[in-house]
C-alpha cells in the first residue's frame, strides 16, 4: 500500500490550471491591499520627517537664544529666527527636505549671502522659527518651515496675522504637516 501512495505521488506531473489560476487571483488580493498601505506608510514617514526638521529647528533657536544675544528677545516681545541665519551661524547643519526638494530659505534660490539677523520683523514667505518671551522671562518657541510639497504652519497655526503661520513647539507633530498644492496659472 505504501508503495501504491509513493507511486501515485511520482506520478503528480504539477499544477492544474485551476489551481494556477488560483494562485494568482490569491496574489493579486494580497497586492491589491498591500500597495495602498505601503503608500501610506511612505506619506506618513514623510510627514514624521518634516516634523522631525521642524523640532530640529525649534531646539537649534533654544540654543541660538541661550548663547545669542541677537537671537533673544525682550520680556514680551518676539524675535524671529530664520533657517538660513540657523544654518550659517552653526546652530544647525543644513536640514534636507524628506521630498528630495529645499526648505525656502531667505533671499533668491542660490543666494549664499548672509542671512537677516534675528529681528522682531515676522517672517511668513520663508522657513524660520519664532521666539516669544512672556513678561517673566520664559521662552515659547512657534515653527514655520516651508518647502514646495509640504509644510508646517503657513496659516495652521492659531492667531491672525503673522502669528497663524507659525505652529507651537506643542503642536509639532505629523497632523500639523500640510500637503502643499501646487498652484497652476
Amino acid at each position: 500500500m505504501l508503495k501504491r501512495a509513493i507511486q501515485a505521488l511520482k506520478n503528480e506531473k504539477g499544477l492544474t490550471l485551476i489551481e494556477l489560476l488560483a494562485v494568482v487571483v490569491i496574489l493579486g488580493i494580497i497586492a491589491a491591499i498591500a500597495i495602498p498601505a505601503i503608500g501610506g506608510i511612505i506619506e506618513n514617514s514623510k510627514k514624521d520627517a518634516t516634523a522631525a526638521n521642524a523640532v530640529q529647528m525649534i531646539n537649534s533657536a533654544k540654543i541660538a537664544v541661550a548663547g545669542d544675544n541677537t537671537a533673544r528677545p525682550t520680556p514680551g516681545n518676539s524675535v524671529y529666527i530664520s533657517l538660513k541665519w540657523l544654518e550659517q551661524n552653526g546652530y544647525i547643519e543644513p536640514v534636507a527636505d524628506p521630498d528630495r526638494g529645499n526648505y525656502t530659505r531667505e533671499g533668491a534660490a542660490g543666494n549664499t549671502t548672509d542671512a537677516t539677523v534675528p529681528s522682531a520683523t515676522a517672517i511668513t514667505a520663508y522657513s524660520a522659527v519664532r521666539v516669544t518671551a512672556t513678561s517673566t522671562g520664559s521662552m515659547t518657541y512657534g515653527v514655520h518651515l516651508l518647502s514646495p510639497t509640504r509644510s508646517i504652519g503657513s496659516g495652521t497655526g492659531t492667531g491672525t496675522g503673522a502669528a497663524a503661520a507659525f505652529v507651537l513647539e506643542s503642536d509639532v507633530n505629523r497632523a500639523s504637516v500640510a500637503k502643499v498644492t501646487p498652484t497652476t496659472p
